[in-house]
Formats: structure tokens, sequence, C-alpha cells
């Protein structure tokens, strides 16, 4: 645990004398996504999984939850830790803080890992704001404690994590449906907001950018999402099988590609 202003911070850290990888996780999951990937780096790489606020056994926040306040918790977070140059694997808004983080902290970023990364497209047009709300009412629903929202939550998460290796972290997700709900909510709510679209800082990002997509992704596309990666001077795009979150869904191959990707960055 570390105290980042005001919030306890839980992370698991495999406290190598290795190049260090930090992991950001999506929405209303935690640094438990990571635990495989982890296992599979250690030998090599000092991996540190966080939990953002609110989740996993990190504390609750007083601000609301985004990619720009998960972006200021992650900068004390690695000035705290005193962690120097640092390689970014973000999964959905994880992508968006290593983004952002990346953006402003240029210095500090060796490498950027992009899973199905949000933020990327430019601000939300009238129809983007109207998929985004459709989201917030279902979290809504879990807030209220409405006894329908946790089937329907199940139903929602079947199309996230499709693949069968990520079928026990999907279960403990469902499980947890009432427990996350204000914190999708907040979250989403942001997603709607202008200054949450990163599309002008894209070019600016300038370290290599392994953007790793599945390619059955409902949430977050590829095709739409194409444009802005297109941005990164600097990117590589490799497609896995799954929904939403490589490492989970297709761990062997993105395993082998990240590696790949790490030793040049490396070299």
């Amino acid at each position: 645990m570390v105290e980042v202003d005001g919030v306890s911070i839980a992370y698991h850290d495999t406290a190598t004398n290795a190049p260090v990888l930090i992991c950001l996780h999506a929405i209303g999951h935690g640094a438990r996504d990571f635990q495989g990937l982890s296992h599979r780096l250690k030998s090599q790489y000092r991996v540190i999984a966080l939990d953002f606020p609110g989740q996993g056994y990190s504390g609750p926040d007083f601000q609301q939850a985004s990619g720009t306040r998960y972006t200021e918790l992650l900068t004390q977070f690695i000035e705290k830790l005193h962690l120097g140059k640092v390689t970014l694997l973000g999964n959905s808004i994880g992508g968006a803080v290593a983004v952002r983080y990346a953006s402003e902290h240029p210095e500090h970023v060796k490498a950027l890992i992009l899973c199905d990364s949000g933020g990327l497209g430019p601000p939300p047009d009238a129809q983007s704001r109207a998929y985004i709300e459709r989201f917030v009412k279902l979290f809504a629903m879990g807030v209220e404690g409405d006894p329908s929202y946790g089937p329907a939550f199940a139903r929602y998460y079947r199309t996230v994590l499709i693949a069968a290796p990520a079928r026990a972290e999907r279960d403990r997700i469902e499980r947890s449906a009432y427990e996350v709900a204000p914190i999708l909510e907040q979250a989403w709510q942001s997603f709607a907001l202008p200054q949450e679209s990163l599309w002008e800082k894209l070019p600016r990002v300038v370290c290599p950018v392994l953007a790793a997509w599945a390619r059955n992704d409902s949430i977050i596309s590829l095709k739409s999402n194409e444009p802005a990666i297109a941005r990164f001077p600097h990117r590589q795009l490799e497609i896995f099988n799954g929904g939403h979150a490589a490492f989970l869904e297709d761990p062997d191959r993105f395993e082998m590609k990240l590696r790949e990707f790490l030793a040049r960055v490396y070299e």
C-alpha cells in the first residue's frame, strides 16, 4: 500500500532489479487481471500492477473516477516509488491513463502497450454521447440496487471477456456487479467529457507504442480506433483473439508479441 493524494493505493510488485512495467487495469477490474502476466514476465521485468481507487484493495477517492484523475494518481505513484523511466501497459481506461501520462511526461516513459485503449478518438459527438448514456443508465441501476441489474450486467460482461482463458476473471467481475457499479457509473459519465479525449495528444507520444487489440471488441472496436492508432508516430498494431483484453483472453500469443516488442525497446 502507498498513500497518494489522500488515497490508499494497493499494488502488487515483483520487486526485481529489472526494467519497470506498470500495468493499469480496466474500470471495475483490478490488479488481479495481471497475475498471470506478472508470473510470466517476473524473471525479466519488474512488474507492478496497481488497483485504481475503490477497486481491488485500494481505498476510496474523494474525486470522481476518470482517466484524468487516474493520471494524476499515477504521476504521484511513480514519483513516490522513485521508479524513474517506465513502460506502461494499460487496458481500456488504463490505456487512456497510459497515453495521457506519456504525453505529459515523455521523459519518464520508455514505451506503451495499449490493450483496447479508451479515449483515443475525437471528443464525443451526439451519437457517441447517446451510446455512453446507455451505459451510464445501466450502471445507475446497480447503484440503486435494482434486482434486474445483476443479470443485465452478466449479459453485458459476456460480450466483454468472451474467450475461455478469461472465464474465471469474468466470473469474478460478474460477482462484483453491485460493488463496482458506482465506479463504473462515474467513469462512463466522464467518457462523455470533451477533455477526456486524447485525440490531440496522440502525435505527441513519441515513444514506441504497441496497440494490442482484441478482434471482437464490441465496446471499443478496432475499426473505429484505427485512425487514432495511426496518429502515434511509432506504432505497431497486433490483433488477438478475444473481446476486450488480449492478455487475459489470448495469453500465450500476447506474451510472445509483448516479449518481442519489449526486446526491441530495451535492446
